[in-house]
């Protein structure tokens, strides 16, 4: 392919297009060479884990799946670079805290504590009763009762926000799958 110059090092619109068109064309293709296969869009690894042990507190399985198998944790993480930007911070100091904390009082991580070790502790989150410098403020509250609203939305959610997986709690509630008012999906 020839790029016509005119002038001292000036393209002409031509040879502009088509830099333009092959400069898109391989950012559009960069994605799918870097064959990445990191799972998570704004959690690391171990927040993933810390939000799953919690999402299993808070929806508890039983003979139905409880919040991780649900997938409340890949909800959340799909929300935080979306709709829910404005509580990334929120998390990622959440989540520091309890680790922090549990460290200091158990020797371990949160997600390593007993079943009922975690519910004592998220207990004592919710009701505010937090001593530790890093829930100063109410935060403790404040954050449990973000982290709790964000994990029902996503296993009662459409499982088209990234929860929900496989209609899991409209199964449970014996519901079908919701149509979507505006989406012309009603029979008329």
């Amino acid at each position: 392919m020839k790029f016509e110059m005119t002038g001292k090092d000036k393209l002409n619109r031509r040879g502009f297009v088509h830099l333009a068109v092959l400069g898109t064309g391989s950012i559009c293709l960069l994605p799918g060479c870097m064959k990445s296969t990191y799972k998570w869009r704004f959690f690391t690894d171990s927040e993933a884990q810390l939000m799953d042990a919690l999402a299993d507190q808070i929806i508890p399985p039983d003979e139905w799946p409880g919040g991780r198998e649900s997938g409340v944790t890949n909800f959340i993480d799909k929300q935080l670079v979306g709709p829910y930007v404005r509580f990334q911070s929120k998390y990622r100091k959440g989540f520091a805290a309890i680790q922090e904390t549990c460290e200091t009082r158990y020797h371990k991580k949160f997600e390593d504590l007993t079943w009922d070790e975690q519910t004592i502790f998220l207990e004592s989150i919710e009701a505010g009763n937090m001593k530790e410098s890093a829930w100063a403020g109410g935060f403790d509250k404040e954050f449990f009762s973000m982290v709790r609203d964000h994990s029902m939305q996503a296993y009662y959610g459409s499982p088209r926000h990234g929860g929900n997986k496989n209609n899991m709690s409209y199964k449970m509630l014996k519901l079908d799958y919701p149509l979507i008012i505006g989406q012309n999906r009603y029979k008329t």
